[in-house]
């Protein structure tokens, strides 16, 4: 009920519950904490804000959201597509009195993927700049091996030559998975029906 009032009150479209203090136990609270860590990066939500299981949401974000037709949803990400009006209030976390969590560690890392695989193409940008910092530090190494090669100085010059080789070889490996993989993983995201943008209200003329 203060979710609510609160949404009415301000306009927003959906409130969380924002617990002052969690009553579950340990992994599940680190559960809690590394997943919303991880949607900092890999959803559009303001970096630190709270996503919690306890919400409410407005009729609009709720047809929007029940229009996905994907596999594996990730609820939040696809509340997230629909709108940034976002808010949170304070309230009190009781211990649970009968019955046992659904939530086991396999479902927290089923959610984890979810966001990440869903809703990102972090994981390949990161391989993309992985493979360009490897690249340029076997440039940066063949570079030292012709110098002390120069001044007769270093390793043998068939051995650091075949390390920076490596290091360039392998590089620009990575760079290329990531390049295809970044092509791939935006045919996902359309596959995946994310919008582009969502018309709340279409206001015509007289």
């Amino acid at each position: 009920m203060r979710l609510w009032q609160h949404a009415k009150e301000t306009g927003l479209d959906v409130v969380f519950g924002h617990y002052a203090e969690k009553r579950h136990s340990a992994w599940r609270n680190f559960g809690s904490w590394f997943t919303n860590r991880m949607t900092d990066w890999a959803v559009d939500k303001p970096a630190g804000f709270y996503l919690s299981s306890f919400r409410c949401v407005s009729a609009f974000v709720a047809k929007e959201v029940a229009t996905h037709t994907g596999p594996y949803p990730y609820i939040d990400g696809l509340i997230l597509q629909v709108t940034q009006r976002l808010g949170s209030i304070e309230v009190r976390h009781e211990a649970r009195h009968a019955g046992a969590s659904g939530y086991t560690l396999r479902r927290l890392v089923r959610l984890w993927l979810s966001a990440w695989v869903n809703f990102s193409v972090l994981p390949l940008r990161v391989a993309t700049l992985l493979g360009l910092t490897m690249a340029a530090g076997g440039l940066v190494g063949f570079a030292l091996v012709v110098y002390w090669r120069i001044t007769n100085q270093g390793p043998a010059f068939g051995w650091g030559s075949l390390m920076a080789a490596l290091l360039v070889f392998s590089g620009t490996q990575l760079v290329l998975l990531g390049l295809i993989g970044e092509y791939i993983g935006r045919m996902f995201l359309t596959v995946n029906q994310r919008p582009q943008a969502v018309v709340r209200e279409v206001v015509r003329g007289a």
